[in-house]
């Protein structure tokens, strides 16, 4: 069984985010970078799947400068296989990433692809789905469980109030959501392992950017806030300025 996992190098997210001077990026010259927390559980669902069903590659896919094989070696010394590197010095929108992505695993004949429900930087949910209309494959995202069964998979997915369970044949897409399970720690053993395989690297290619960043601001600072009295005394003054001034009733 083939099973890949796209990740995201995304900034650590305790990181101070700054703009860039080109008023489209951000600054990166202090900023730490870690996997996109989401794609964390979908590595270790792949692994996990390894691990029951046996028989099993895992192959860890990224996009990024060559500073990203560092979150490829972290998915290694977890437990997965071999992983791609496709390279780009420059920023790509989601177009782009999902083009060169299902570039990269159209030749690998994946049974199940697996993302990260969102990034954590653009949060915007779009390259798993976009990846498996390129391949032809169904999609179900925000998966909170994996049940593998003779060609075809049974994943339940949270709704308002609900689990929605939905069958799949294979092969198929599906986006991990928090409650998967629990991602665990690289081990010493794994880390050493992680070394010597494989990451093979591919130039990324040029497709048309289609949701281009116009620019970047960072949020207006928050007004000061005001104390308008004590207890119960306070309420009366408290509704008003609520009425009048914030305009919230």
């Amino acid at each position: 069984m083939e099973v890949a996992v796209c990740l995201k190098r995304v900034p650590d997210t305790a990181s101070k985010i700054r703009v860039g001077e080109d008023g489209k990026t951000i600054d990166t010259s202090d900023v730490q970078y870690i996997v996109s927390p989401y794609d964390e559980f979908a590595i270790e669902e792949a692994i996990a799947i390894k691990e029951r069903q046996g028989d099993t590659q895992v192959t860890v896919v990224t996009l990024g400068d060559t500073a990203a094989q560092k979150e490829l070696r972290l998915a290694l010394a977890m437990g997965a296989d071999s992983g791609i590197l496709i390279k780009s010095d420059s920023a790509l929108d989601a177009n782009q990433v999902a083009r060169n992505l299902a570039a990269a695993l159209e030749a690998k004949s994946c049974d199940l692809i697996l993302f990260g429900r969102q990034s954590a930087d653009d949060g915007s949910g779009q390259v798993g789905p976009m990846v498996a209309r390129i391949l032809g494959m169904p999609c179900v995202t925000d998966v909170v469980s994996v049940e593998l069964l003779d060609g075809a998979v049974r994943v339940e997915r949270e709704v308002e109030g609900a689990r929605e369970v939905i069958e799949s044949s294979l092969p198929v897409t599906l986006t991990a959501q928090k409650g998967l399970n629990t991602p665990r720690y690289a081990s010493l053993k794994g880390i050493m392992q992680a070394k010597k395989k494989k990451i093979e690297e591919v130039e990324a290619q040029p497709f048309d950017a289609r949701f281009p960043v116009k620019s970047l601001s960072p949020p207006p600072a928050r007004p000061e806030g005001k104390i308008v009295g004590e207890g119960v005394d306070a309420v009366a003054e408290l509704v008003r300025l609520l009425r009048e001034e914030a305009k919230v009733l």
